[in-house]
């Protein structure tokens, strides 16, 4: 009967829809924090297109009618400097078999806004906007009425990933970490001398059910900074990291969990493998993301683990 039981949830998946609506909104400012830019893809019955965003090129639908109705949650958080674009491929993937996806920009911290980059207080801040886009989703969105509440899962990529390890629980050692600060004279290089550390508590948010995390920024030295996580985990490491992250962090992140993730080291990878392939446009403009390790297919890579990605979610999150 489980067996039965989980077909005809893949089914479910697999025909819900036809292509990615896609969707800009905005969440508004509050208490808590500035107006959130977002994109929202959500399942669609009509055919997929190309959608140009300067150098970005989608596939989907703008302002698709969404189809179904309890469906599950993605939320996407980016890495420093990145984009709410920048896993536009996953989240295509994700809305085409059922799933409403939300990324944002995280404000400083974006392509755009550079600000409080550099700042640690941005690493307090990450995990609380991605909290507040679920409060927006779940209550003012367009699509709040068709969202599952119990089915949400996250996805995040370098400083995303470490929010996600924050919002399953993770309390991070800034001190101890051993994250090298490639220029001593970066502000946040200087707190870490001072050992000017955010004394306030983080964004825990126990609504998140499951957590993919691809190349985390770990500021989670030991077992103990992590013996609050208690979701389902699937991690992905790069051979060669980048970008703040040491080859050998994924590995010690998994053997830190309490529980073992789905870990899966991608070899011949470095770090911006995870971000969607680039289209000419953007390989021009940003080769430092787009261009890979000699003999990577970074097309092909993606086909595999947006499959994998996706089978993690519906097991997890239905």
């Amino acid at each position: 009967m489980r067996s039965i039981a989980l077909a005809a949830v893949l089914c479910f998946f697999s025909t819900l829809s036809q292509a990615a609506g896609i969707r800009f909104v905005q969440v508004p400012a509050d208490a808590a924090g500035p107006a959130l830019r977002a994109i929202v893809w959500t399942p669609c019955a009509t055919a997929a297109q190309e959608v140009r965003i300067g150098p970005y090129v989608l596939m989907g639908q703008r302002d698709c009618p969404t189809v179904g109705d309890n469906l599950p949650l993605v939320v996407i958080s980016h890495g420093h400097g990145g984009s709410f674009l920048g896993h536009h491929d996953l989240a295509e993937v994700l809305a085409d078999t059922g799933f409403v996806v939300a990324a944002i920009n995280h404000p400083g911290d974006t392509f755009s806004d550079m600000s409080r980059a550099a700042d640690i207080s941005e690493f307090v801040e990450r995990p609380t906007d991605i909290k507040r886009l679920i409060d927006y989703m779940l209550s003012s969105s367009p699509e709040a009425a068709k969202i599952d509440p119990k089915s949400i899962g996250f996805f995040g990529f370098s400083r995303g990933g470490y929010t996600g390890v924050v919002l399953a629980g993770g309390n991070p050692d800034f001190l101890n970490a051993g994250v090298a600060c490639p220029d001593p004279q970066l502000l946040i290089c200087k707190q870490l001398q001072r050992k000017e550390i955010p004394q306030q508590p983080l964004t825990h948010d126990a609504r998140i059910k499951a957590y993919v995390l691809a190349d985390p920024l770990n500021e989670f030295p030991t077992a103990e900074s992590l013996k609050d996580v208690k979701a389902s985990i699937q991690l992905w490491a790069s051979q060669f990291g980048g970008d703040g992250v040491l080859p050998e962090t994924g590995a010690a992140l998994a053997s830190a969990l309490p529980q073992r993730p789905e870990f899966h080291r991608v070899a011949g990878a470095a770090h911006f493998v995870f971000l969607a392939p680039c289209s000419p446009g953007m390989t021009k403009d940003a080769p430092e993301l787009c261009v890979d390790e000699k003999g990577f297919d970074r097309v092909a890579f993606h086909k595999d683990f947006n499959q994998k990605v996706l089978g993690f979610f519906k097991s997890n999150l239905r």
